[in-house]
């Protein structure tokens, strides 16, 4: 991959020199495009081995932020794939991610879900964190729903609350890091992809519906979420330059599985259960400072509306498709 002998020196680090068999002579070693970690015929193998193994093409597909892995656990008559039995597929290392993928139905729609996403900060390349995403539209996915759990920026914004997300700020990006750098595949999607409207404003309307007639509509909002590398919570200074910037929330996924999802043409929904308040003034206090521990026990208490905000939204998307 990286180069021919790459692979065989296991202290061999891509875009490092290193000696391969002669400790005298030294060999560039160039990283490996991220496009070219899982080709159309991977992805299509993966596929398959799902769509045979569920006996289902599911049409709306769901990634489950951290702590909310019961958006899953409501699915009916469900065919479950633990990550480390699907072929080259990779394995989530995060507390809160079960690492299983689980196809069936819920309200009358086919759907899969990820219980458990993979991070940048695991180690692993853009690519890979979003190539389950490929693997569902060749799966027959139209609809991608991707939740997280997020740090509240907007001052508005309290612990508990869900930001419907209608655009974001990729981070990542502007550090020239994408899941699609490297030559382009035609058969996922166009070489330059327009992000412009990247998140379906007819599910964001009817999610808002949705969430007046659940009476929780002062719980819900609209907004710009950012993606950083992790696996630190940010610094003040970080939240202040993104508040500036109009992020209103920001976490540590999400934002590579949109573009990759809008690459192959899938409506996107997404939203941010708010998990912690981010603070942008400086403090000796501790218990101003973000923790794992408090993102996963918020989910928990809020994981009831979210899963039948979600379930509601499915019901209406198979109903207007019936």
């Amino acid at each position: 991959m990286c180069n021919t002998d790459c692979c065989s020196n296991p202290k061999g680090k891509a875009g490092t020199k290193t000696a391969i068999n002669d400790p005298g002579k030294w060999s560039q070693i160039i990283a490996t495009p991220e496009s070219k970690l899982y080709p159309y015929e991977v992805i299509e193998e993966i596929a398959d081995f799902i769509t045979k193994g569920s006996g289902m093409r599911p049409k709306i597909g769901i990634i489950c932020g951290s702590g909310l892995g019961s958006l899953a656990d409501i699915i009916q008559d469900p065919k479950i794939f633990e990550y480390e039995k699907i072929p080259n597929f990779p394995v989530s290392t995060v507390e809160g991610h079960a690492g299983r993928l689980v196809v069936g139905t819920l309200e009358g729609a086919t759907v899969m879900a990820m219980q458990g996403r993979f991070h940048f900060y695991e180690g692993y390349p853009l690519a890979k964190c979003s190539m389950p995403v490929r693997v569902m539209k060749l799966c027959g996915v139209e609809y991608l729903f991707a939740t997280n759990a997020a740090g509240g920026i907007n001052p508005r914004f309290a612990v508990g609350d869900i930001m419907l997300m209608h655009d974001h700020v990729n981070m990542l990006g502007f550090a020239g890091n994408s899941p699609l750098q490297g030559p382009n595949d035609p058969r996922f999607g166009p070489r330059f992809p327009a992000l412009v409207n990247s998140y379906n404003k007819d599910l964001i309307n009817k999610a808002i519906e949705i969430g007046k007639a659940m009476g929780i509509e002062s719980n819900i909002h609209v907004g710009v979420y950012s993606c950083l590398g992790g696996p630190n919570y940010e610094t003040i200074a970080e939240l202040k330059a993104l508040r500036m910037m109009g992020v209103d929330a920001v976490g540590m996924s999400t934002v590579h599985e949109v573009i990759t999802a809008r690459h192959c043409d899938m409506k996107v929904f997404a939203f941010s259960l708010i998990t912690n308040k981010c603070a942008t003034e400086y403090s000796d206090k501790k218990d101003e400072e973000a923790n794992h521990d408090e993102v996963m026990a918020v989910a928990k208490n809020r994981q009831k509306a979210c899963c039948e905000l979600v379930a509601r939204l499915i019901r209406e998307i198979h109903s207007a498709s019936a």
